[in-house]
């Protein structure tokens, strides 16, 4: 797959160096005939002289763009290009691995894109991820507070230049560490100016492990006092030590909010997502109940006052990539105001 993958950016670095700030974009290299949705590429300039280009992928709803709603996607990282989620998420793109044997990977339609009910807007966020750079050196290290800041600029300009979306419904998605930096960007956004508490979502994999029988109960006794985060050493501050707090916020202001886990995640288990929900005290409107696919369980969910929602993705890991189709359907479901 990592040989496939770079030959297919390696030939979007070629082409996005060759566009407009924002091009239509009607053909992929691996992919057979014109694209049947629509792909718009560009960037968007952020900060006092726009010295931060931000690269984005947008693809309008392939259903009704005019009513459908609108979504900022962020993938994780920090510093994880939004062509993940593009192409190995939610997207309506994947790469086709079977049979590859050299040269430009194949690409093709899949069934699960959210972009069938939404319109996705996917950034390279922070600066220096994907296809984004900086005109000049950076002042200061980019951050959690700093990208909240910096994606509501972004939405501000993008709309600017897509006025017809205005009136759209507008959600903000992410997964993985972009889990901590949505609720913040939800905040700054609604004031018109996945993770939540990394260091407790990482004290839950031992024990979720040796729940799971991954581990055994001598490993796990001992292991359970040596446990150390692992800090991932990139040009990022890591300033928001919990999310909850925005999301206390959002929610009580009448956001909703679908926040959702594979049951075998281990890099952020289940456990530590519904023990920081537990903590916010909100009564339940809907009990803890399987959610179905075609007679079959897909997951368990239950709602909350606030107009918050958690569900679990039965067999799903960290991403969407490890069940797509169930993680489509339950999107899909509560996008439409659906019950899951």
């Amino acid at each position: 797959m990592a040989k496939e993958y770079l030959k297919l950016v390696m030939l979007l670095l070629v082409l996005t160096h060759h566009v407009d700030p924002a091009s239509i974009i009607r053909s992929l290299p691996g992919f057979e005939g014109p694209l049947p949705f629509e792909l718009e590429t560009g960037y968007i300039g952020v900060g006092e002289a726009e010295e931060v280009q931000l690269f984005y992928y947008f693809i309008k709803s392939e259903r009704n763009p005019e009513e459908d709603p609108l979504l900022i996607y962020l993938t994780g990282g920090p510093g994880c290009s939004s062509l993940n989620g593009f192409l190995q998420e939610n997207g309506p793109l994947a790469i086709k691995t079977d049979g590859y044997n050299g040269g430009i990977p194949s690409l093709v339609t899949t069934t699960y894109s959210w972009t069938k009910v939404a319109s996705i807007i996917y950034i390279d966020q922070p600066v220096w991820t994907g296809f984004s750079y900086s005109r000049t050196p950076l002042v200061d290290i980019p951050s959690d507070t700093g990208v909240a800041k910096t994606v509501h600029e972004f939405l501000q300009k993008w709309l600017g230049k897509h006025p017809d979306f205005v009136s759209n419904p507008f959600y903000v998605c992410g997964n993985s560490y972009s889990g901590k930096v949505v609720p913040a960007i939800v905040q700054e956004i609604s004031r018109g100016d996945p993770l939540t508490y990394t260091d407790q979502d990482h004290n839950y994999q031992i024990p979720f492990a040796h729940g799971m029988a991954l581990i055994s109960d001598e490993l796990y006794e001992g292991s359970i006092r040596e446990w150390r985060r692992c800090d991932v050493d990139i040009p990022y501050k890591k300033d928001i030590i919990s999310s909850v707090p925005y999301h206390k916020n959002n929610s009580i202001n009448g956001y909703s909010s679908l926040i959702f886990s594979g049951d075998h995640d281990m890099e952020v288990p289940p456990l530590a997502t519904q023990a920081w929900i537990r903590s916010l005290n909100y009564s339940i409107i809907d009990d803890w109940r399987p959610w179905m696919i075609n007679n079959q369980v897909a997951g368990y969910t239950r709602t909350y006052a606030n107009k918050m929602t958690f569900a679990t993705v039965k067999g799903g890991g960290h991403t969407m990539d490890f069940k797509p189709m169930e993680s489509f359907i339950m999107f899909q479901r509560w996008i439409s105001g659906q019950r899951i």
